[in-house]
Parts: structure tokens; sequence; C-alpha cells
């Protein structure tokens, strides 16, 4: 996929400039970068991955954090968080959705980009269909899941992006 792809991806679920946001399981930060196009200036974005040498090639003046988003993280009151290509790593994804979902502020926004499939190979060893991804989301606690964009990919046949909320109270 190009950086367009990547955009597209999240586009629709990054309502409005600015904000406070992390990009959880980060990586090489190719989304993370999609995601600070569409926050603009004065946005803070932290990118999480294990890999620290992964992180490094970030920059942009993006906070980077070392970590294993599966164990706590102390961020808190952020107004999204996107998790892409980073779930289907995690066998046992319910507390892990109950964490991101308290990072997030009331009314905060998750992002989520998986391939379409509810059966995994080595390297994506736990993907999930939107499908699967509704019940996930509603038994963590989030609401008004809804998809937001599809692109093909020769893994698997397509990708797709889905948007889910804290509730506001």
């Amino acid at each position: 996929m190009n950086h367009a792809d990547l955009v597209a991806l999240l586009k629709p679920g990054v309502q409005e400039k600015g904000g406070r946001w992390a990009d959880l399981g980060a990586g090489e930060g190719a989304f993370t970068l999609a995601l600070a196009d569409l926050l603009g200036p004065g946005s803070h974005i932290t990118a999480v991955d294990k890999d620290g040498g992964a992180l490094r090639s970030i920059g942009h003046g993006i906070e980077t954090r070392v970590a294993d988003f599966t164990k706590g993280l102390d961020l808190h009151a952020l107004d999204g968080v996107v998790m892409a290509n980073s779930l289907h790593f995690v066998r046992n994804k319910a507390p892990v959705l109950e964490s991101v979902r308290d990072m997030l502020r009331p009314g905060g926004r998750l992002i989520v980009v998986e391939y379409s499939t509810d059966r995994g190979n080595p390297w994506v060893p736990h993907p999930f269909t939107y499908a699967t991804w509704v019940r996930m989301a509603e038994a963590a606690g989030l609401q008004g899941t809804e998809q937001l964009h599809s692109v093909p990919s020769r893994y698997f046949g397509s990708m797709y992006s889905a948007l889910s909320r804290r509730p506001a109270t």
C-alpha cells in the first residue's frame, strides 16, 4: 500500500485537526505518518511499539515510546487511538481493548485497520473480519462502530478500517 491508501483508511475516522492521539503497534510508522498528515500541526501523536529500532525511523516531531501495548500504558484522555495491523498479533484481545477504551476521553475514537478474515497464518496469526470486530468492540464497551473504508490486499483479499467510540458519559 502507498501513503495515499493509508490516509484513505484513516481519513473518515479523523474528524478534526489537532488533538492527542496514539498509534499502538506503530512499527516503522506508516500509519503514524498518515495520521500526522490528517491531524496537522498542533497535534500530539504518541507512537508505541516494542521494537525501538522500528520506531527510530518515524521522526517528524512524533513522540515515540518503546513499550508493549498489551501491557499497561500511561496514556489517558486521548482523542483517538489507531491500531493498524497490530491487534492481529494478540490472541486474547478483550483485556487489551478494555485498556485502550480507558485511554480514550469520553467520546474518543478507536480506529482499527485489519485484514478482512477470521483465519490467520504464521505472519498474521489472529485477524478478524468487520463482523467479528463489531462484536469485540461492543463487548469492550465501545459503541457506534462503523466500517470506514476498504482497500484490496494481496494478503487475505482486502483490508478494512473501522471506527468505534468510547461512550460520551
